[in-house]
């Protein structure tokens, strides 16, 4: 007798609730399984950027997906939005230690299961040509940091380098 009226309130299942020690709040699985959580307030530093491609693998999951946090490089088995990818088996995870990757993109044209070319710019202009299927590094262009964005004509108002 007690429940009517008020009832709906006292079932309620609260997803987030604030304590003098902090803010609690409900994480679907894959935010709670994110490897290396960073802090909310030191987000912000670190950009990060995500690429796709395709593979066209016999299991129907062709779908992959490269993103960096920080310092980190990780690369799944992407299986859309609907459905959680496990973050704690990366296909792929590479800690760099001088630089950061700041973007990275993915040939789809020679991406097969077996073998995907993936290449990475660093804070410090190196670029490097690596394959996370095989957890290989082919080759590391730049190594000097002696090309810069300064040095790219696209960057010029002019088109030409001065």
């Amino acid at each position: 007798m007690a429940a009517e009226g008020g009832g709906k309130e006292m079932n309620e299942i609260k997803t987030q609730f604030t304590t003098r020690e902090g803010v609690y709040k409900l994480l679907t699985h894959s935010e709670y399984s994110r490897p290396n959580r960073v802090p909310f307030n030191s987000q912000g530093s670190n950009p990060v950027k995500v690429s796709f491609v395709n593979v066209n693998d016999q299991s129907g999951n062709g779908d992959r997906i490269c993103f960096n946090v920080g310092r980190e490089l990780y690369f799944y088995i992407y299986k859309g939005v609907r459905k959680a990818a496990d973050l704690s088996k990366p296909i792929d995870k590479r800690i760099y230690k001088g630089t950061q990757p700041t973007c990275h993109d993915f040939n789809p044209i020679t991406a097969t299961a077996e073998s995907v070319s993936l290449l990475v710019g660093f804070s410090a202009g190196q670029v490097q040509l690596i394959d996370p299927i095989k957890k290989e590094t082919s080759k590391l262009f730049n190594e000097e940091g002696l090309l810069s964005s300064q040095n790219n004509p696209a960057n010029s108002p002019s088109g030409t380098v001065v």
